[in-house]
């Protein structure tokens, strides 16, 4: 197993936006909850985690980093065009949290290679990426805002923050992206093609 030291490099070179986040406690908590989904996961680099369980060719990683990069910019249209208030902190923490869970939902359809001895406790799909990272984001002690805003499924939790909506949609634009240019559909026929064969 990887030492997790060595995840926290990985965390760190993998997701530039962490410097985004200004208040350090909270960008602590960011890369303590992707230590420890990867060490759970027993992977040996956050970069094989893919994007999906079918899609392996763009990587979760790339994934959450879209997901961020949309968010943010559309935050920052919400605030300058609207006068919206957006919490940026939240958004970004939030948005490179929202797929944390794949550390232990996907382990089962990449190659043994990748992995070292996954915690069965953990490393399982019967909880969805979004529940787990929700709950990995709790454990850390992620502010109740970001913990809120990391379910990006509709009805997972009853009240949408203005974070949550911002995670959700970017997801969607991120998720629509990426089954196009690597499937050529969008993300809608994706899961009606695939959400009942997994």
């Amino acid at each position: 197993m990887m030492p997790a030291a060595d995840y926290r490099e990985q965390v760190e070179a993998a997701f530039p936006e962490l410097d985004a986040i200004e208040d350090d406690a909270l960008r602590e908590q960011v890369i303590e909850a992707w230590c420890l989904g990867l060490t759970r996961g027993g992977w040996y680099d956050i970069e094989d985690i893919p994007y999906a369980w079918n899609i392996h060719e763009v990587t979760n990683v790339e994934h959450v980093r879209g997901v961020t990069r949309i968010a943010a910019r559309t935050a920052e249209e919400q605030r300058d065009f609207h006068g919206a208030d957006p919490d940026f902190d939240v958004t970004h923490a939030a948005c490179l949290l929202h797929d944390v869970g794949k550390c232990y939902e996907y382990v089962d359809f990449v190659d043994d290679d990748k992995l070292d001895d996954p915690d069965p406790e953990y490393a399982t799909e019967e909880i969805p990426h979004s529940l787990s990272g929700y709950a990995l984001a709790h454990e850390v002690g992620c502010p109740l805002a970001v913990q809120r805003a990391i379910p990006h499924f509709i009805g997972e939790i009853p009240t949408r923050t203005l974070e949550a909506e911002l995670v959700k949609s970017a997801n969607a634009a991120s998720s629509n992206a990426i089954t196009q240019a690597a499937m050529g559909i969008s993300l809608q026929e994706w899961v009606e093609t695939y959400s009942q064969t997994q």
